[in-house]
């Protein structure tokens, strides 16, 4: 048998073995290459492919600890086992709260079922929070969308900030003045004695000149562009 395989096998039955014993702690795949009896913390650092300091974290946080044989620090198998689940969880953006809360509901579970139960309910909590995470990226991601079509439409035949004011009619500037005083449609065609349906005309005119999509996004470009006085 090839020594990586070997190495898998013997990291495989080291598994089996520590879960009959530590049966508290969820399946998580162990790396392939631990030496047998207490792992000094060099050891453990590259199996698992962090820092000593990272160890301490860990260790000050209470999700693992280390003994002393001599001058040496190690970590039996129990630890080992427990590290595999946090690289598992750290893996996925887990927050360290969230790691010690499910390791303490771990070390109350009396069977392995109940360990699996309580990893999932971990696992599903956080694609849930990533679920949320999503959605305000797409959404983010949607609003970014807009902005750069908005800012598109300067190379459109709509009014934008290179262009001068007189791209309105005069009746469409008057009708805008009082649009920016908050006027309502209807008031603003009785001001102006026209019917209802000219002032809505000339409204959808004015805010289709802007590129805007509602009389009050228009206002505020006009705003912006010193057409109307705030």
């Amino acid at each position: 048998m090839p020594d990586g395989s070997k190495q898998m096998f013997a990291a495989a039955k080291l598994a089996s073995q520590a879960r009959a014993k530590y049966h508290f702690l969820p399946a998580a795949a162990l790396p392939p290459e631990l030496p047998n009896g207490p792992i000094a913390i060099a050891d453990m650092a590259n199996a698992f492919h962090v820092t000593h300091r990272t160890l301490h974290f860990y260790e000050e946080k209470g999700l693992i600890a280390a003994s002393r044989v001599g001058l040496m620090r190690v970590y039996d198998l129990n630890d080992v086992l427990r590290m595999a689940v946090i690289n598992v969880c750290r893996e996925i953006g887990m927050s360290i709260a969230a790691i010690q809360t499910m390791m303490d509901e771990l070390s109350l579970a009396e069977t392995q079922e109940a360990a699996e139960a309580t990893f999932h309910a971990a696992l599903s909590a956080r694609m849930q929070e990533l679920t949320a995470e999503l959605t305000i990226f797409q959404r983010q991601a949607q609003r970014i969308t807009e902005l750069l079509e908005y800012s598109s439409a300067a190379e459109s035949d709509r009014l934008n900030d290179n262009q001068a004011p007189s791209a309105l009619t005069a009746e469409e500037r008057h009708y805008l003045t009082f649009m920016a005083e908050g006027q309502s449609t209807a008031k603003i065609a009785r001001n102006l004695n026209i019917g209802t349906d000219a002032a809505f005309a000339i409204e959808a005119s004015i805010i289709g000149k802007f590129g805007t999509d509602s009389r009050f996004q228009a206002i505020a470009k006009a705003v912006l562009l010193g057409i109307v006085k705030p």
